[in-house]
C-alpha cells in the first residue's frame, strides 16, 4: 500500500513539475513574440523617422540638351521634390507628374497626360476650383539654362498603398514654356523637353 502511495505521490510531483515548465515555455515564447512585435514596431518608426529618398535622372527630349536630377525625399508624412536643371532656354517651364513612368518616345508623349487620379480640372496646385495631382508649376531658367525648384507637399507618397498618392510608377516633364494654369487639360506648356521615370 505504502509502495503505492509513494508512487502516486511521485507521478503527482512529476506532473506538477512538467506543467510548471510547459507554463515557463510558453511564457519564454510569449515574452519572445512581444519583443520582436516590439522590433517590428521600432524598425518600421525608424523607417519614417529617417524617410525614403528617391533621385530621377531626366533625359532630354525633343531636340533639346537639358539634364537634370530630381530627388524625391518623404519625412514625417510630406514629400518633398527638389529639381536641378541645365540646358533650358532663359525663361519659365512648366514641370509636371504625368501618367506613365515610360521616356521611351523621342518627344516624351509615352510619359502620358497629366497624373490625374482624382478626375479634377487642370489648374494652380492648391486651386479651389480644381488641380491635378501631378500640377506642380512652373520654374524659371536663368541666362545660362538653369534652373532649380523646391515643393513639398502631404498629397504624394513614396511606395504607399494609395494609389491616389503614390508617384512611384509615374513620370516627370518639363516642357519648354510655362503653364498658364487655365488651359484644358494641361496648361498649354508646349512641348516637353525632358523627361525622367519616376521607379524604385
Amino acid at each position: 500500500m505504502k509502495t503505492i502511495q509513494l508512487t502516486l505521490v511521485g507521478l503527482l510531483l512529476i506532473g506538477t513539475y512538467s506543467c510548471k515548465e510547459v507554463k515557463k515555455d510558453a511564457d519564454k515564447a510569449g515574452d519572445s513574440m512581444e519583443e520582436s512585435m516590439d522590433g517590428m514596431e521600432d524598425n518600421a518608426m525608424n523607417d519614417d523617422m529617417m524617410g525614403k529618398t528617391l533621385t530621377v535622372q531626366m533625359q532630354a527630349k525633343g531636340g533639346s540638351e537639358v539634364q537634370g536630377t530630381v530627388t524625391f525625399e518623404q519625412m514625417d508624412g510630406e514629400v518633398k521634390m527638389m529639381a536641378d536643371f541645365s540646358g533650358l532656354k532663359e525663361g519659365e517651364h512648366a514641370i509636371h507628374i504625368h501618367e506613365n513612368a515610360d521616356c521611351s518616345s523621342d518627344d516624351g508623349k509615352s510619359a502620358g497626360g497629366h497624373w490625374n487620379p482624382t478626375d479634377m480640372p487642370h489648374g494652380k496646385w492648391g486651386a479651389e476650383e480644381g488641380y491635378h495631382t501631378g500640377d506642380i508649376g512652373n520654374m524659371t531658367a536663368d541666362a545660362e539654362g538653369k534652373a532649380t525648384m523646391e515643393f513639398t507637399t502631404d498629397e504624394w507618397c513614396i511606395g504607399c498603398d494609395d494609389e491616389k498618392m503614390n508617384i512611384i510608377g509615374h513620370g516627370i516633364i518639363v516642357h519648354d514654356g510655362p503653364d498658364d494654369f487655365t488651359s484644358q487639360p494641361s496648361g498649354d506648356a508646349g512641348s516637353r523637353v525632358s523627361c525622367g521615370e519616376i521607379t524604385e
